[in-house]
């Protein structure tokens, strides 16, 4: 009963607390984000400069093979900037991309780093063996699967290439996937960082304000267990978060996601979030101090969220940070097959590793009660 009455008062004194409305504040802008500004459908232009190194006639074939892919890719002569340079280059828009030619083989190079394009190429023409020859200009970030592809996707002639691949079989194992638009695809990051990350530093800020009006000190010569306080703090915390998530959730996705799973997996991932914020309080005296701390922390954790809404970029290391599983979690929740399995796999793992980060700050707070 203590528990609850503690937790009860928890909620009502966040409730008239600067904090609480600064998350109130994320909540509404993320809403926003959400529904006006992320176009529910997105359509994404691809952009690549080329340069070409080959005879008159050839060129002339190679551009007529661009213009047959789209009967509307005239070219047209456009002005790129480059640093205080301006390089002139012929711009062909199919659907979905935008290639531009440029003359200069320097140019291109040098524009391919500046304009980050998806990919810069240098085509010449192999005399001695009537061929085309390939070099490719990526940023660097790109995964070992796209270099591949690149490396054999000319190792062969295209009409024989288009052959196979039509000769290729795809059967869909499971029916019933629903195509997910924009919004939703980008719904699973947005709730890690107002849940996880936003959770981590109120859970923080509030410990730090209950340190400055005495309140922490006043348990000191009070019956009342400490963990009874900390736990109270993250149940109140859970509470906010689960309230502001689906506030977010319900308009964007409407009935499609598991509702029961998510909030499981928003529930544990909270707790994960607001232990991890008791943790940092336990060791410095106020928010200040532990604004590098906070920060450094909530750096690490929106890596894979950065992973996330960049595909190419995906480096083995961001799987060692827990955020990545929540992610991909939460994911799980918004597709209409996703892996229920997957999902409470991960809040178990959060569950556990937040239990134990838990009973560390418990430890670290009774030892350093008065401090």
């Amino acid at each position: 009963m203590k528990l609850w009455h503690s937790y009860l008062k928890e909620l009502k004194l966040s409730s008239k607390g600067f904090y609480f409305y600064m998350e109130i504040f994320m909540m509404v802008v993320i809403l926003v984000l959400l529904l006006f500004v992320i176009p529910e459908n997105m359509t994404t232009t691809s952009e690549e400069y080329l340069s070409l190194d080959m005879p008159k006639e050839i060129k002339s074939q190679y551009i007529e093979g661009i213009e047959d892919k789209d009967s509307d890719a005239s070219g047209k002569q456009v002005v790129l900037k480059l640093d205080e340079k301006e390089v002139k280059a012929d711009l062909y828009e199919l659907e979905g991309k935008e290639i531009y030619l440029i003359d200069n083989k320097e140019d291109m190079i040098s524009l391919t780093k500046n304009d980050r394009p998806v990919v810069g190429a240098f085509i010449s023409w192999d005399t001695d063996k009537n061929e085309f020859k390939y070099d490719y200009y990526i940023q660097g970030y790109e995964g070992e699967r796209l270099k591949n592809l690149y490396k054999i996707i000319h190792s062969m002639e295209p009409e024989k290439l288009k052959t196979n691949i039509e000769k290729v079989q795809i059967k869909a194992l499971e029916s019933g996937h629903e195509q997910q638009n924009t919004r939703q695809m980008a719904l699973p990051a947005l709730i890690t960082f107002n849940g996880s990350l936003m959770g981590m530093f109120i859970m923080a800020a509030y410990i730090f304000l209950d340190k400055q009006e005495g309140i922490i000190k006043a348990y000191a010569v009070t019956a009342s267990s400490v963990w009874q306080y900390l736990l109270s703090k993250a149940l109140m915390l859970m509470t906010v978060t689960l309230i502001t998530t689906l506030v977010i959730v319900i308009p964007v996705a409407g009935t499609q996601p598991k509702y029961l799973s998510l909030i499981i997996l928003l529930l544990t991932s909270a707790f994960f979030s607001s232990s991890v914020g008791l943790l940092i309080s336990s060791f410095y005296k106020n928010l200040t101090q532990a604004f590098a701390a906070i920060y450094s922390i909530m750096i690490l954790f929106m890596l894979p969220a950065i992973a996330y809404f960049i595909p190419s970029w995906d480096p083995l290391w961001v799987k060692f940070i827990p955020i990545h599983y929540l992610i991909q979690g939460f994911k799980e929740t918004m597709l209409v097959n996703g892996d229920n399995g997957y999902v409470m796999l991960v809040s178990l793992g959060f569950l556990l590793t937040g239990g134990l980060i838990f009973l560390l700050a418990n430890y670290k707070f009774k030892r350093t009660l008065t401090v």
